[in-house]
Protein backbone atom coordinates (compact mmCIF):
# COMPACT_ATOMS: atom_id res chain seq x y z
CA UNK A 1 0.00 0.00 0.00
CA UNK A 2 1.07 3.34 -0.95
CA UNK A 3 5.00 1.83 -1.78
CA UNK A 4 5.72 4.58 -4.29
CA UNK A 5 4.57 7.63 -1.50
CA UNK A 6 6.58 5.62 1.14
CA UNK A 7 9.95 5.26 -0.80
CA UNK A 8 9.81 9.13 -1.92
CA UNK A 9 9.35 9.43 2.31
CA UNK A 10 12.80 7.43 2.57
CA UNK A 11 14.45 9.25 -0.09
CA UNK A 12 13.76 12.60 1.14
CA UNK A 13 14.97 11.37 4.50
CA UNK A 14 18.04 10.85 3.07
CA UNK A 15 18.40 14.33 1.46
CA UNK A 16 17.98 15.90 4.79
CA UNK A 17 20.42 13.54 6.02
CA UNK A 18 22.78 14.63 3.17
CA UNK A 19 22.37 18.03 3.62
CA UNK A 20 23.01 18.17 7.34
CA UNK A 21 19.68 18.90 8.68
CA UNK A 22 19.21 15.81 10.86
CA UNK A 23 21.60 13.67 12.53
CA UNK A 24 20.95 9.38 12.77
CA UNK A 25 17.43 8.94 13.52
CA UNK A 26 16.43 12.19 14.50
CA UNK A 27 13.51 13.85 12.80
CA UNK A 28 10.14 12.72 11.51
CA UNK A 29 8.78 12.67 7.48
CA UNK A 30 4.86 12.53 6.77
CA UNK A 31 2.85 12.70 3.90
CA UNK A 32 -0.75 12.65 3.47
CA UNK A 33 -1.91 10.55 0.70
CA UNK A 34 -4.66 11.86 -2.04
CA UNK A 35 -7.15 9.38 -0.15
CA UNK A 36 -7.21 10.94 3.35
CA UNK A 37 -4.44 8.27 4.89
CA UNK A 38 -1.04 9.59 6.57
CA UNK A 39 2.37 8.28 5.75
CA UNK A 40 4.72 8.81 8.54
CA UNK A 41 8.23 7.42 9.58
CA UNK A 42 9.15 5.33 12.34
CA UNK A 43 10.85 6.24 15.38
CA UNK A 44 14.29 5.36 16.07
CA UNK A 45 15.36 4.54 12.83
CA UNK A 46 18.05 5.95 10.26
CA UNK A 47 16.81 6.52 7.41
CA UNK A 48 19.05 5.18 4.95
CA UNK A 49 18.23 1.44 6.47
CA UNK A 50 14.65 2.15 6.20
CA UNK A 51 12.52 -0.13 3.46
CA UNK A 52 8.60 0.57 2.60
CA UNK A 53 7.39 -1.24 5.01
CA UNK A 54 8.96 0.16 7.68
CA UNK A 55 6.84 3.46 6.99
CA UNK A 56 3.67 3.74 8.72
CA UNK A 57 -0.21 4.29 7.25
CA UNK A 58 -2.65 5.20 9.88
CA UNK A 59 -5.56 7.67 9.62
CA UNK A 60 -6.03 10.84 10.59
CA UNK A 61 -7.14 10.24 14.34
CA UNK A 62 -3.43 7.83 14.65
CA UNK A 63 -5.42 4.53 13.65
CA UNK A 64 -2.86 1.73 12.36
CA UNK A 65 -3.64 1.06 9.18
CA UNK A 66 -0.56 -0.38 8.22
CA UNK A 67 2.53 -1.13 9.25
CA UNK A 68 4.38 -3.13 12.66
CA UNK A 69 6.94 -0.51 13.22
CA UNK A 70 6.51 1.92 16.35
CA UNK A 71 5.42 5.22 14.35
CA UNK A 72 7.45 8.79 15.52
CA UNK A 73 7.27 9.97 18.78
CA UNK A 74 6.00 13.02 17.31
CA UNK A 75 3.00 11.74 15.82
CA UNK A 76 0.42 13.38 17.98
CA UNK A 77 1.49 16.82 17.16
CA UNK A 78 1.69 15.91 13.28
CA UNK A 79 -1.84 14.77 13.47
CA UNK A 80 -2.59 17.90 14.60
CA UNK A 81 -0.98 19.73 12.03
CA UNK A 82 -2.92 17.66 9.69
CA UNK A 83 -6.35 18.05 11.34
CA UNK A 84 -6.13 21.57 11.61
CA UNK A 85 -4.86 22.23 7.95
CA UNK A 86 -6.51 20.62 5.05
CA UNK A 87 -4.61 22.55 2.66
CA UNK A 88 -1.29 20.94 3.99
CA UNK A 89 -0.09 17.21 2.62
CA UNK A 90 3.82 17.55 3.99
CA UNK A 91 5.61 18.26 7.39
CA UNK A 92 8.87 17.74 7.69
CA UNK A 93 10.29 17.55 11.91
CA UNK A 94 14.27 18.25 11.69
CA UNK A 95 16.79 19.48 14.11
CA UNK A 96 19.03 21.51 11.96
CA UNK A 97 21.85 23.17 13.47
CA UNK A 98 21.63 26.80 12.54
CA UNK A 99 17.91 27.37 12.21
CA UNK A 100 17.17 25.69 15.06
CA UNK A 101 20.57 28.41 16.64
CA UNK A 102 18.27 31.25 15.69
CA UNK A 103 15.25 30.10 17.90
CA UNK A 104 18.06 30.90 20.82
CA UNK A 105 18.25 34.51 19.71
CA UNK A 106 15.36 35.91 18.27
CA UNK A 107 11.66 35.21 18.66
CA UNK A 108 11.58 35.53 14.54
CA UNK A 109 13.40 34.61 11.74
CA UNK A 110 12.52 37.50 9.23
CA UNK A 111 12.77 37.45 5.75
CA UNK A 112 15.53 39.32 5.19
CA UNK A 113 17.28 36.86 2.45
CA UNK A 114 15.49 36.04 -1.00
CA UNK A 115 16.38 32.63 -0.42
CA UNK A 116 14.55 32.31 3.10
CA UNK A 117 11.42 34.71 1.36
CA UNK A 118 11.52 31.91 -1.69
CA UNK A 119 11.53 28.75 0.36
CA UNK A 120 9.59 29.26 3.50
CA UNK A 121 7.18 32.14 1.98
CA UNK A 122 8.12 34.67 4.16
CA UNK A 123 9.38 35.40 7.50
CA UNK A 124 9.53 32.10 10.32
CA UNK A 125 8.16 32.54 13.94
CA UNK A 126 9.76 30.82 16.66
CA UNK A 127 7.44 28.98 18.63
CA UNK A 128 7.38 28.64 22.92
CA UNK A 129 9.20 25.84 23.81
CA UNK A 130 7.30 22.49 24.21
CA UNK A 131 8.40 19.26 24.60
CA UNK A 132 9.27 16.77 21.80
CA UNK A 133 7.01 14.13 21.60
CA UNK A 134 3.85 16.44 23.05
CA UNK A 135 1.05 17.25 20.87
CA UNK A 136 2.16 20.85 21.96
CA UNK A 137 4.41 20.85 19.11
CA UNK A 138 1.80 20.86 16.58
CA UNK A 139 -1.04 23.48 18.34
CA UNK A 140 2.33 25.69 18.36
CA UNK A 141 3.25 24.85 14.49
CA UNK A 142 -0.63 25.96 13.81
CA UNK A 143 -0.75 28.98 15.78
CA UNK A 144 2.67 30.26 14.45
CA UNK A 145 2.88 29.44 10.58
CA UNK A 146 0.30 31.73 8.91
CA UNK A 147 0.36 31.76 5.31
CA UNK A 148 4.47 30.36 6.22
CA UNK A 149 5.73 27.34 5.42
CA UNK A 150 7.32 26.69 8.37
CA UNK A 151 8.37 27.36 12.33
CA UNK A 152 11.39 26.98 14.19
CA UNK A 153 10.36 25.26 17.54
CA UNK A 154 12.45 27.18 20.40
CA UNK A 155 15.54 24.91 21.66
CA UNK A 156 14.17 22.33 19.79
CA UNK A 157 14.22 22.07 15.75
CA UNK A 158 12.29 22.86 12.69
CA UNK A 159 8.54 21.85 11.31
CA UNK A 160 8.10 22.43 7.52
CA UNK A 161 5.39 21.78 5.96
CA UNK A 162 4.23 22.07 2.37
CA UNK A 163 1.45 21.15 -0.13
CA UNK A 164 3.85 18.34 -1.25
CA UNK A 165 6.76 16.60 0.14
CA UNK A 166 9.19 18.89 -2.48
CA UNK A 167 7.85 21.98 -1.24
CA UNK A 168 8.46 21.09 2.63
CA UNK A 169 11.62 19.85 1.47
CA UNK A 170 12.71 22.56 -0.43
CA UNK A 171 11.90 25.18 2.80
CA UNK A 172 14.04 22.82 4.81
CA UNK A 173 17.15 22.89 3.02
CA UNK A 174 17.05 26.56 1.66
CA UNK A 175 15.91 27.85 5.15
CA UNK A 176 19.20 26.36 6.62
CA UNK A 177 21.06 27.82 3.48
CA UNK A 178 19.14 30.97 4.59
CA UNK A 179 20.24 30.28 8.87
CA UNK A 180 23.79 29.67 7.50
CA UNK A 181 24.27 33.08 6.28
CA UNK A 182 22.27 35.00 8.52
CA UNK A 183 23.84 34.17 11.47
CA UNK A 184 27.61 34.85 10.20
CA UNK A 185 26.63 38.06 9.43
CA UNK A 186 24.98 38.76 12.75
CA UNK A 187 28.45 37.55 14.54
CA UNK A 188 29.76 40.71 12.67
CA UNK A 189 27.02 43.14 13.47
CA UNK A 190 23.93 44.35 13.15
CA UNK A 191 21.96 43.50 9.50
CA UNK A 192 20.29 44.79 6.96
CA UNK A 193 16.77 44.35 6.32
CA UNK A 194 13.82 44.17 3.45
CA UNK A 195 10.89 45.74 3.24
CA UNK A 196 7.80 44.36 3.65
CA UNK A 197 7.05 44.93 -0.60
CA UNK A 198 10.72 43.25 -1.14
CA UNK A 199 9.97 40.08 0.64
CA UNK A 200 6.40 40.28 -0.86
CA UNK A 201 8.30 40.78 -4.17
CA UNK A 202 10.40 37.80 -3.50
CA UNK A 203 7.79 35.88 -2.43
CA UNK A 204 5.69 36.21 -5.69
CA UNK A 205 8.94 35.47 -7.87
CA UNK A 206 9.55 32.12 -6.95
CA UNK A 207 6.10 31.16 -7.83
CA UNK A 208 7.50 31.15 -11.37
CA UNK A 209 10.55 28.99 -10.61
CA UNK A 210 11.05 25.64 -12.16
CA UNK A 211 9.79 23.99 -15.48
CA UNK A 212 6.36 24.13 -15.41
CA UNK A 213 5.46 27.59 -14.67
CA UNK A 214 4.75 30.80 -16.67
CA UNK A 215 7.89 33.42 -17.45
CA UNK A 216 8.50 35.73 -14.67
CA UNK A 217 6.40 39.29 -15.89
CA UNK A 218 9.01 41.88 -16.14
CA UNK A 219 6.67 44.69 -13.84
CA UNK A 220 6.80 41.99 -11.29
CA UNK A 221 11.01 42.23 -11.14
CA UNK A 222 11.27 45.93 -11.34
CA UNK A 223 13.24 47.08 -8.04
CA UNK A 224 11.46 48.16 -4.92
CA UNK A 225 13.74 50.72 -3.00
CA UNK A 226 14.60 50.17 0.23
Amino acid sequence: MFEKEKLEIIKAGMTLDRYGLIALSGGNLSLRTATGEILITPSGMIYENMEADDVIVMDIEGKVIEGDRKPSSDTDGILYIFQKRPDLNAVIHTHQPYATAISLIEDEFRADLTTLANATAGSVKVTPFSSPGSIDMGIDTVNNLGDSLAVILANHGVMTVGTSLKQALYAAVYMEESAKCYLAARACGETKKLNDKQIQQSIDVFKYYGQDTATIPKELVKRIES
